[in-house]
């Protein structure tokens, strides 16, 4: 399957900090309409789009919409901006990357720091820390002070290129796994599936997956798939036992992450559908991060069934991020049969 990628741009290119996801979200809601039975938007922010199944028995698959950013708390004499990070941040790729600030209207400016050239010798041994920098706009103080306010969201600014066969740039993490969602949502439009789908576009998962929590607490699904982007360390100077998962071998079957042990039953699920049916998979076993996939499982009144497929990605939680096009692929045929089939499989305990 062709990855469409001017779609796959406008997904990861529309701003959305933590909180503040109205815009990814209105964008979601148009490209899900005709696709599903029923769409709302819970109390939260977080798109709940259903597609009715044979049975009565609930699946949810919880691709996040929001993206790592920042948010002003302060504009100093000169008209730097000041901010709070809204997610996870490796503080050293941020020295002189673009941002846009979204006050009254949106304003591009640059991170900035101390230059080298008057550093200490101390100094330069040392990486820039979060709070060393600053947003510079390239405006005065009262020029500033008329469209950016203290809690005005801050994105990262950066188009989606391709890159061989991978696709690179900002936010993929987790955007890409909206477009996988999306792309699955299409292909089975035509198709009966066994059980309810719950397809959930959640908030806020970057600040401790706050949207997939009320999303679960709400559905109370009997399965669930996290749907993200995990660690691809795959490169020189890595150990093996670094790498996590590498770009181009396949999608990846999550088997535990920091806040998940996913379920041993589903594991097996995913791996005996991705045998079935040819699909390129690896194995996920990350030391640390989470994903909404910790939500899905505790979250429902009785807890659920739950696994999660991830694509690997290099550079997360930088300032640019890559996957590639086999693994994204994958993904959608391993979470599209897996909706198929999953009535088709013994859950019982061993």
């Amino acid at each position: 399957m062709a990855i469409k990628f001017e779609l796959l741009r406008e997904i990861c290119e529309i701003p959305g900090a933590p909180g503040y996801e109205a815009r990814i979200r209105n964008f979601i809601l148009e490209k899900t309409e005709g696709l599903v039975d029923e769409i709302q938007v819970d109390p939260m922010g977080s798109i709940i789009a259903l597609k009715r199944g044979a049975e009565n028995k609930r699946v949810m698959v919880a691709a996040h919409m929001d993206e790592i950013g920042f948010i002003v708390n302060h504009i100093d004499s000169d008209g730097f901006v000041r901010f709070q990070p809204l997610g996870g941040f490796d503080p050293k790729t941020l020295t002189s990357q673009r941002v846009i600030i979204h006050g009254k209207e949106d304003v591009p400016g640059v991170m900035g720091c101390k230059p080298i050239h008057i550093m200490k010798p101390e100094e330069r041994k040392k990486s820039p820390e979060l709070q060393d920098y600053f947003i510079d706009t390239g405006r005065s103080k009262e020029e500033v002070e008329k469209i950016i306010k203290p809690g005005d969201t801050i994105t990262r600014m950066g188009e989606l290129i391709r890159i061989g066969k991978c696709f690179n740039g900002k936010s993929l993490d987790n955007r890409i796994s909206v477009y996988v969602l999306l792309e699955t949502l299409l292909a089975l439009k035509d198709k009966q599936i066994p059980y309810d789908l719950y397809a959930v576009f959640s908030v806020q998962e970057e600040v401790g997956l706050r949207g997939a929590r009320t999303a679960a607490s709400r559905i109370n699904p009997e399965f669930g798939f996290g749907l993200d982007t995990t660690i691809a360390y795959d490169l020189p100077g890595a150990q093996g036992h670094e790498m996590v998962t590498k770009l181009g071998m396949g999608t990846a079957i999550k088997i535990i992450d920091g806040t998940a042990i996913a379920d041993y039953r589903m594991v097996e699920f995913l791996k005996k559908t991705a045998e079935a049916h040819n699909i390129k998979w690896q194995a996920e076993v990350l030391p640390a991060g989470g994903t909404d996939t910790a939500a899905i499982q505790q979250y429902g009144r009785g807890g659920s069934v739950s696994g999660a497929i991830s694509i690997p990605t290099r550079y997360l939680h930088q300032t640019i991020e890559m996957v590639h096009e086999i693994d994204v692929d994958n993904s959608i045929h391993l979470l599209t049969q897996a909706l198929l089939q999953i009535d088709q499989y013994d859950w019982k305990h061993d």
